[in-house]
């Protein structure tokens, strides 16, 4: 009966054993991956400090208003990679980690609301005084090169976010997303001006802008990250 007991006893252990290395290899796991997603958000802090001061002095120079909210919405950028990497640092401590991702998602939020006020302010006065901007070739290469950059960071983004189960890493993939989609209607309305003279392509290309930016404001100020169903797998 000793004998039973004991070898009962060796075989929880066993299990035992087992579950405690695979909670550290997950554990593991889980910390390599919030180190890459830490390496990810500071290159979008430095690519878009970069962006953001090329397209706010072309945008000032050009008198482009997309160009300009084009450069804010980096400043957002900015913002919400400082406070993922924020959120990151709290990742060890679970009711730490839930308090930082709702924290960001409202921060980013407000940014964006913000930033669909703006736009609308301003394109709708350039539209209403017919006012043309300047070509703006820095702007053009500036928004090329954000086409081809974001959608890649994106991605790498989702990943680490659906490693580790983080709302707020999903939200901030899709605000890379979003900064793709306003690189391609930027190189849109500036390609335009600048090839057929078409002075409202560039208030209308910031107008296209406004809806999109309201509705992930909303969602985000809300609390809600990016779901299942948003397109953002």
């Amino acid at each position: 009966m000793a004998a039973f007991h004991s070898r009962a006893s060796i075989r929880a252990s066993r299990r035992c054993g087992i579950i405690r290395n695979m909670r550290t290899e997950l554990e593991i796991r889980r910390q390599d991956q919030v180190k890459h997603g830490r390496r990810l958000e500071y290159f979008t802090i430095l690519y878009n400090c970069l962006e953001g001061l090329i397209s706010i002095s072309a945008g000032i120079i050009a008198g482009s208003v997309s160009l300009i909210g084009f450069g804010i919405d980096s400043v957002i950028e900015v913002t919400s990679g400082a406070a993922l990497l924020w959120r990151l640092n709290h990742d060890r401590n679970p009711q730490r980690r839930e308090w930082a991702e709702r924290a960001t998602l409202r921060v980013v939020g407000a940014c964006f609301l913000a930033l669909s006020i703006y736009v609308l302010y301003e394109s709708g006065s350039m539209l209403l005084r017919r006012e043309a901007p300047d070509q703006s070739v820095p702007g053009i290469v500036l928004a090329a090169v954000s086409v081809i950059v974001m959608p890649y960071l994106a991605k790498a983004k989702r990943k680490v976010a659906a490693t580790i189960d983080s709302a707020a890493m999903r939200a901030d993939s899709r605000q890379t997303d979003f900064c793709a989609y306003l690189s391609a209607i930027l190189l849109g309305g500036l390609s335009l001006n600048a090839l057929f003279g078409w002075w409202w392509a560039d208030p209308v290309a910031a107008l296209v802008m406004v809806p999109i930016i309201v509705n992930e404001g909303i969602n985000s100020f809300r609390g809600k990250g990016c779901s299942d169903d948003c397109g953002c797998h």
